[in-house]
């Protein structure tokens, strides 16, 4: 019980000090001039001067309160290798217990996870954690934190000061002496490369406790063994090789396991190459100016990514009048330059209302043909002159086109619409929003005719006949729009339509961009969720086989999402990469940051702590497997030294909570006007005599 002194003045202190002073200055000069009766003066002035100031004894009751201990469980994934587990399990029931039978504290346990830090990488934060646990624990009622962990921890502060804690913190180190481990590491790698151009990635091999002994590196891409190389521990090394293919390529490279290692899992790294086309160069040919020329033009040249080479045949051979070719405005057309040198250097060529007029050799649609199988693009925007004679359906070309005219030419008005092909079809799903024959859309007024379909039907015109038709050849892919009226779309004719996602989403086809791919297989994450994504024309696909980062492997069974495409989803799925299956296709994709520095190092160590907790008073203890070398707890006072030889200090603080306060006024009441009138009595008798 704590015993003090207060004061309640009856008067503001500066007025009692007013009245103070004249008072004592005249007491005072009695004193000095031996007056009688000055000291019974004095003492009655001091009397009343402390029965205006009221003092009182203030008696404080108090309750004891238990100094707060941290209990700090680092439940990370490194701390899930190597039968660390149950180390830290009997670690914890051995410090809980100890703790326990000293009354003298109180155990706060806070159990501290992976945490996604701003750069989207998983990390062990134990300190972040522990911060968090003893928010509303007051300073002086703090004794200390015991961590239990392997060491690997990533928000070690630099000092002290930067924790802000005024106690000792310990930590407990699970695992073992010596351990084994390998881990592969990309240095550097590219974010973005061009497709069919050369990319460099730069790694490195780095182990511990193993011989430094060539170690067999396997690069894959997109699931599939590319070279394996024999690399030294310590040395970088690169890696070239060759953009793929447009979107995200993933580049995985995977070290040699040895048998002793405590973990496979930074055997692996992995990174994500975006290919991007540097230059999607177009040839296209009209074949006589019309109306719905320019559409295409001004859509290709809308595009950024497009260099567009633009001819249209506006003198053909038959009109030779004798003018000199100086005197003619008109560039001649390079045939031989464009459709034999350079031919494989466009991506897509374009015969927008093209017919034979004489101005390309037979023998360049052959090349054409064999451009298409090779891996070229064509696409074939037919007017009137497709159904007539002079067609470039009668050509070489015809052996790569899906359709093949029959002289018919419908000329009634009709509005385009999306077959059930189409509906499921990548270039045309959603085009009409599902309203079909409502769909608020332009009508169109010309169809050619055709037969021999060989390709899917993904838009009919007039009567139900075919109006876009795609089709593959071998490596190439081949485009048949049978009808020259999409610029009515263009122009905004009844209100117009959808011409530029379909046209856009045509071309980007025949350019075999990886979204518009009709039998497609992709995943990703949303959340805590790994969602995959099947694209097919056909029906329900078969179940997908998942290969986990673990190796583990389970199944997936679709449902489906829209037309034409089929989802699946796994809950809570496990940090890393993960490859997936469906019939003949494959996809990978990664879940969480990729190469998380929590899987970077898994060796345990003290190293890491070590100088921080020594500049909190504490210390680093490994511990064994079993706990049974558990150093003991012991209370010490704040300041003294909290480590020794088998046992380690926490704060008794000797805090305690104030429960009241019993308050005794001295010059109060009867006693106080007693002492007062005595005071004055004896004054005024010894004056008297």
């Amino acid at each position: 019980m704590d015993v003090s002194v207060a004061l309640a003045p009856q008067l503001p202190l500066w007025l009692i000090g007013l009245a103070a002073v004249p008072a004592l200055a005249l007491a005072l000069y009695g004193l000095f001039n031996g007056t009688r009766g000055s000291w019974l003066r004095l003492a009655g002035w001091v009397f009343l001067l402390l029965a205006l100031l009221n003092p009182s004894l203030l008696q404080e009751e108090r309750e004891n309160l238990k100094s707060v201990v941290a209990v700090v469980v680092d439940q990370s994934g490194s701390q899930a290798l190597d039968g660390r587990p149950e180390q830290t399990a009997a670690i914890r029931e051995r410090l809980l217990a100890s703790l326990s039978q000293l009354d003298a504290f109180e155990i706060r346990e806070i159990n501290a996870s992976e945490q996604v830090t701003r750069s989207t990488d998983v990390s062990t934060a134990l300190f972040r954690a522990l911060q968090s646990g003893i928010r509303d624990v007051p300073e002086d009622r703090l004794a200390g934190a015991v961590m239990i962990t392997d060491g690997q921890v990533h928000d070690v502060p630099e000092t002290a000061a930067e924790l802000g804690l005024n106690a000792p913190v310990h930590a407990f180190i699970t695992g073992t002496q010596n351990e084994k481990d390998r881990q592969i590491v990309i240095t550097k790698a590219p974010r973005y490369g061009v497709v069919g151009e050369s990319f460099e990635l730069t790694y490195e091999v780095r182990q511990q406790g193993m011989p430094n002994a060539a170690v067999a590196v396997s690069v894959y891409m997109d699931g599939e063994l590319v070279t394996v190389e024999e690399v030294l521990p310590g040395e970088p090394y690169s890696f070239i090789g060759d953009v793929p293919h447009g979107g995200k390529n993933i580049i995985e490279l995977r070290a040699e396991t040895h048998p002793e290692e405590i973990s496979t899992a930074n055997n692996r790294a992995f990174t994500v190459l975006n290919g991007i086309r540097e230059n999607l160069r177009v040839l296209l040919v009209s074949g006589e100016p019309h109306a719905g020329e320019r559409t295409w033009r001004n859509l290709l040249k809308s595009d950024a990514s497009v260099d567009l080479v633009h001819f249209t045949i506006l003198r053909p051979p038959e009109k030779q009048d004798g003018t000199p070719i100086s005197q003619l405005s008109l560039i001649a057309f390079p045939t031989r330059e464009l459709f034999v040198e350079k031919i494989d250097e466009f991506d897509l060529i374009i015969f927008d209302r093209y017919s034979r007029r004489g101005v390309l050799p037979v023998l360049y649609f052959d090349n054409i043909a064999r451009y298409v199988r090779d891996g070229g693009a064509v696409l074939v925007a037919a007017g009137p002159e497709f159904g007539r004679p002079g067609s470039i359906a009668e050509t070489p070309l015809n052996t790569v086109l899906p359709a093949q005219p029959n002289g018919l030419i419908a000329e009634t008005p009709f509005k385009p619409l999306l077959t059930d092909t189409g509906n499921r079809h990548p270039v045309t799903r959603g085009l009409d929003n599902g309203r079909g024959v409502e769909a608020d859309w332009s009508r169109w007024f010309r169809t050619i005719g055709t037969d021999r379909l060989t390709g899917d039907v993904i838009m009919s015109g007039a009567e139900e006949n075919p109006l876009l038709v795609l089709q593959r050849f071998e490596e190439g892919r081949v485009a048949l729009l049978l009808s020259d009226h999409a610029w009515l779309w263009a122009r905004g004719f009844e209100g117009g339509g959808p011409h530029v996602q379909l046209l856009r989403r045509m071309a980007h086809w025949l350019m075999k961009e990886p979204e518009l791919e009709e039998e497609r297989l992709s995943a990703y994450q949303d959340g805590n969720t790994l969602i995959v994504e099947r694209q097919t024309l056909g029906g329900m696909p078969p179940d997908a086989e998942v290969t986990a980062p673990d190796g583990s492997t389970s199944v997936l069974a679709f449902t489906e999402a829209g037309p034409g495409v089929y989802s699946a989803e796994l809950e809570e799925p496990q940090m890393g990469l993960y490859q997936i299956r469906n019939e003949d296709l494959s996809t990978l994709v990664h879940s969480g940051p990729a190469n998380p520095r929590e899987f970077a190092n898994v060796v345990s160590t003290a190293e890491l702590l070590a100088p921080a907790l020594r500049a909190l008073g504490g210390s680093t203890v490994r511990v064994a497997r079993d706990a049974a070398d558990m150093p003991r707890i012991i209370p010490v006072r704040s300041g003294a030294a909290a480590f020794g030889n088998g046992w380690v200090g926490l704060n008794n603080t000797g805090a305690t909570k104030l429960l009241g306060i019993n308050r005794i006024s001295l010059f109060a009441g009867f006693l106080g006007l007693a002492l007062l009138l005595f005071a004055l009595a004896a004054m005024w008798t010894r004056e008297g005599r």
